[in-house]
């Protein structure tokens, strides 16, 4: 399984087209699908680009809610507004759909930035913006976050 842990900045045409960094596509190239998953992020105005694998994987646990609890079904619409599959081209460039584009309020200067088992595109300014925190701030995010987790366990 791929994880992306990088952080490119990158310029998006008036297409909607994104050239990958090669670092990227690099890794992207040691699986062998080519194909992705693209989504609205779920907190931010910003976009999930997902590999087909992960994204499997989390839509066989959001496909075992039980559709028939209404707030299953609102979420599962919710969650899937948009979601759009997009390929790797042979120029190494993925192309956003207007309607993800205009969510994300993406122009020339974007942001990919890795997620682990998925990476997300931002508007570059709006990138800035959410990771513009002090340390402070950040210390405690971190020590609710992480500070329960046991790092010798396996």
């Amino acid at each position: 399984m791929i994880h992306f842990y990088e952080t490119y900045e990158c310029k998006i045409d008036d297409k909607g087209r994104i050239k990958l960094p090669s670092s990227l596509v690099k890794l992207l190239q040691s699986s062998e699908d080519k194909n992705f998953v693209i989504k609205r992020a779920v907190f931010q105005n910003c976009l999930e680009v997902y590999p087909m694998q992960p994204w499997e994987k989390l839509m066989k646990k959001i496909n075992g809610l039980n559709r028939f609890v209404k707030k299953n079904a609102d979420f599962i619409r919710m969650f899937t507004a948009g979601v759009k599959n997009v390929e790797l081209d042979s120029s190494e460039r993925i192309l956003i759909p207007k309607d993800l584009k205009q969510f994300a309020n993406l122009h020339k200067e974007i942001v990919i930035s890795g997620a682990g088992e998925l990476f997300e595109i931002w508007d570059k300014e709006a990138y800035e913006k959410v990771i513009a925190t002090n340390e402070v701030d950040f210390g405690k995010l971190t020590e609710e976050v992480m500070g329960e987790i046991n790092f010798d366990e396996e």
